[in-house]
């Protein structure tokens, strides 16, 4: 953990890397998914996820949260442009718009020497179905500072830097596994779905079904298990994924549906993240908030943030199997829409709800960060209200915008954020 008692280190403490990724889908004017094709073929910082209609933006990477958010709203300034060009708009929910059936999903097409990843994908949509492969989020990607980094070693008993490095955010990753939920709590935004995604052919109809966020529940992004990972050593923390696939578990690493992962630098693969190290953290939970153009709230990305390093900086814990597996159903838990009605497994065996044990962990940030600058503490009065007043919420607030119509109210919003992006420079 880091050395925070040491002047310097607590002077670097908040220094890092932020990298985005947003999934968005590309609909028509009357709400129906589009069909066209990718209109970015080429641009490395917008590709497609899963469907040729669902884009992504990989930003840059940015040392402040502000240019981080800044990036991801250039670029999709940029996407919202081209679209209004093309008579298409982009979908501001996590939850996708009207469905008419899995062709409408159209899986993304890829060339040779890339053949591969259609295959890849046609593999998930018969596994778990287009209709969930057509959810949408952010992922928010987290490095510390290489100052802060080089001057923490310095402080410590080891010898080899990157052995430092993927010890430090092993860690990190078995924390986050434990406490990152809070994340979903705050920032869920999709307790509609249109009622064509569980009734075919019925369209207009909001379907709400007990959750905040229906992407991070239990009926969203999740394996067929419980996966328990090994975060004994980078080496056995890789011969565990490579064991689920052994198993016949997953397919390939990629298939791991966790809301934690550690990754090494430039492509993402296991044996990359083996031979090179570990590079960052990243974050899966984010809903894209309907709320604000850029899809994300800074003060919840900066919130993420104060996580990370708090988890940094704190003693290890004893994180046993059992664990492991209350993890998993904490992130689901922290997904429904009454946060009062479903528990929080802590670590020693106490179960809270998740109100109660989110303003307990926003208690542990207070602590951790008095004497930091005074926007810390707004940040974490603006997350701690969330508990305390439920209308706060996202989720809350979304589904009193759009009690009339999720589809019909999301099309006018997404119209109302194309021309507000036609008018930016």
């Amino acid at each position: 953990m880091f050395h925070v008692e040491d002047d310097k280190i607590k002077a670097l403490i908040l220094k890092g890397n932020f990298g985005l990724e947003k999934e968005s889908l590309r609909i028509t004017q009357d709400g129906y998914m589009a069909h066209t094709g990718h209109p970015f073929v080429g641009d490395k910082h917008i590709v497609r996820d899963f469907s040729e209609n669902q884009i992504e933006i990989n930003t840059s990477v940015e040392s402040t949260a502000e240019d981080a958010v800044a990036s991801l709203y250039r670029y999709t300034v940029k996407i919202q442009k081209k679209l209004a060009e093309n008579g298409e708009l982009l979908w501001p929910f996590s939850s996708p718009p009207y469905i008419r059936n899995e062709n409408d999903i159209p899986i993304a097409f890829f060339e040779e020497p890339y053949s591969s990843q259609v295959k890849y994908r046609e593999y998930l949509s018969d596994r778990y179905g287009r209709y969930k492969m057509s959810f949408s989020g952010i992922h928010v990607n987290y490095s510390f500072s290489d100052e802060l980094l080089e001057a923490d070693f310095a402080l410590s008993s080891y010898s080899d830097f990157q052995k430092y490095k993927n010890d430090l955010y092993l860690v990190l990753a078995e924390r986050a596994a434990s406490y990152s939920w809070i994340l979903t709590a705050v920032t869920a935004a999709s307790p509609y779905l249109d009622s064509s995604f569980v009734e075919k052919g019925v369209y207009g109809k909001n379907s709400f079904n007990g959750m905040a966020s229906t992407r991070c529940s239990e009926l969203g992004y999740w394996n067929y298990f419980t996966p328990i990972f090994d975060y004994s050593s980078l080496e056995a923390y890789c011969d565990k994924i490579e064991w689920f696939v052994k198993q016949e578990l997953i397919v390939s690493p990629s298939e791991l549906y966790y809301p934690v992962r550690i990754k090494p630098k430039g492509v993402n693969s296991l044996e990359r993240l083996k031979h090179d190290g570990v590079d960052h953290i990243e974050l899966r939970m984010f809903d894209l908030n309907p709320l604000c153009k850029e899809g994300i709230d800074i003060r919840d990305l900066k919130f993420a943030q104060l996580l990370l390093v708090y988890l940094a900086s704190s003693p290890r814990q004893t994180y046993e199997q059992k664990d492991q597996v209350n993890s998993s159903q904490n992130f689901k838990n922290a997904a429904h829409y009454d946060l009062q009605t479903v528990k929080i497994s802590i670590p020693d065996n106490t179960a809270l709800s998740v109100v109660d044990a989110g303003r307990e962990v926003i208690g542990f940030l207070r602590e951790f960060y008095q004497g930091f600058p005074q926007e810390i503490q707004d940040i974490l009065d603006y997350e701690e209200a969330k508990f305390i007043n439920p209308e706060l919420r996202y989720a809350w607030q979304v589904r009193k915008l759009y009690s009339d119509g999720f589809v019909s109210g999301g099309l006018e919003l997404a119209k109302k954020y194309q021309e507000m992006a036609i008018k930016d420079v």
